[in-house]
């Protein structure tokens, strides 16, 4: 059986000096399939402190993604985020434990 997963569009679109969106084809989208519900992540997160909130969000999807990719390649020993894992692994736990923060 599969594992239970939500499917994300992250869209990434600069900002002009003028505080508006860029205009033309500057924005640069991708999915990502995730195991956890980053909606609630969220939504949880917002009652803690620590991080500003835009802080807090790029902290939540930043490791939401590095855990996932991890976890996709962690059976290929050859992979470069395999064999970073170690590594990874302490920066993700430094990131939750920041966004853990009372």
């Amino acid at each position: 059986m599969a594992s239970p997963s939500q499917r994300y569009r992250i869209t990434i679109t600069p900002i002009e000096k003028d505080g508006l969106q860029c205009s033309g084809r500057c924005t640069i989208e991708l999915e990502h399939r995730a195991q956890q519900d980053w909606m609630r992540l969220l939504e949880v997160a917002r009652r803690q402190t620590g991080l500003a909130g835009d802080e807090r969000a790029a902290a939540i999807v930043a490791t939401q993604l590095l855990q996932d990719l991890v976890a996709r390649y962690a059976e290929q020993p050859a992979h470069p985020l395999t064999t970073l894992q170690p590594q990874l692994g302490q920066v993700l736990d430094a990131l939750d434990a920041i966004q853990r923060a009372p």
